[in-house]
């Protein structure tokens, strides 16, 4: 995808709102000298790319020994997206998985059962029939919220009463899925700290239910991250992904005050594809990753 396919001003709106990266170098003129490479190590690892992959990036640019500031932000723009551009890979739902399953996972306020409400909209565009599950019944309000996204969108809800187990909920909603010939499922869970043994022994049955239906259901256990947590948010790929597997990342939040640089920190150390990133409340605005597009919003 490039940034012409996307919401028309998306990418504008995120460069504007990733004021805390290194966009200073977009005005700055003068020689790379010494001081300016370790601004410029400084802004990266208080951007939340991380003391490793920034230290890494920085030997890159001391070895070329660039001119002056303009080389050094085309090298940056550059090494950002060879970065970025191995884990761009936008989620594909083959027509021969039906239906083709998602499981969405995360902890606590990072917009789950937003993204799943917007990603209802976004395939149902595409002309797929869409079901979701309400598989957080630890808290009544999202089966509501869920549920809204669902009448809002066409999209059917399958849910249970307040407190059912989540894995009873996610094994009727894929049996409802298969009878009604649906092309996908998406089953919501709830949000869980990386470090509740039991929700995440929860969340383990739930993957070993939808397991049982089949070799690689569910197809995509996708990991929905705020960016505003930075280096944070690499604790919890880290331990959900040692729970159950994550094939995929959604990075929300990123029109509030992230640093956006916990993205490249993700992409350099796990190497998951980033699916989607979130810019703004409205359902276009989740969008499918553009590395180029988001290196140029985060450089200036």
């Amino acid at each position: 995808m490039t940034p012409s396919d996307s919401k028309p001003g998306l990418f504008a709106r995120l460069k504007s709102r990733l004021n805390r990266g290194v966009g200073w170098l977009a005005s700055f003129a003068g020689p790379v000298d010494e001081a300016l490479l370790e601004e410029l190590e400084t802004r990266l690892i208080t951007g939340d790319v991380g003391v490793e992959t920034s230290r890494q990036i920085m030997e890159k640019f001391r070895a070329q020994r660039l001119p002056d500031a303009a080389a050094l932000k085309t090298a940056l723009i550059e090494e950002l997206t060879a970065l970025l551009v191995p884990v761009a890979q936008p989620l594909a739902i083959p027509a021969g998985h039906k239906p083709f399953v998602l499981l969405a996972l995360g902890v606590n306020g990072v917009g789950k059962t937003t993204t799943l409400g917007k990603l209802a909209q976004r395939y149902k565009a595409k002309k797929l029939s869409v079901m979701l599950a309400a598989g957080d019944t630890f808290r009544a309000a999202a089966v509501e919220q869920l549920q809204l996204w669902g009448s809002a969108q066409g999209v059917p809800v399958i849910a249970q009463g307040p407190g059912a187990d989540p894995a009873a909920v996610a094994h009727d909603a894929y049996q409802a899925a298969k009878s009604r010939g649906a092309d996908l499922l998406m089953v919501d869970t709830a949000g869980r700290l990386h470090t509740q043994a039991g929700l995440m022994d929860e969340l383990k049955k739930v993957n070993r239910v939808l397991g049982k239906f089949g070799d690689g259901v569910p197809h995509e256990k996708l990991l929905v991250l705020d960016a505003g947590l930075g280096q944070n948010a690499l604790r919890q790929i880290e331990e959900f992904h040692a729970a159950v597997g994550v094939t995929g990342l959604a990075v929300t939040k990123l029109d509030g005050t992230a640093k956006g640089g916990v993205v490249l920190a993700a992409a350099a150390r796990f190497h998951i594809p980033i699916r989607f990133i979130g810019i703004g409340e409205a359902a276009e605005d989740l969008t499918e990753f553009d590395p180029r597009a988001f290196a140029e919003a985060l450089v200036g």
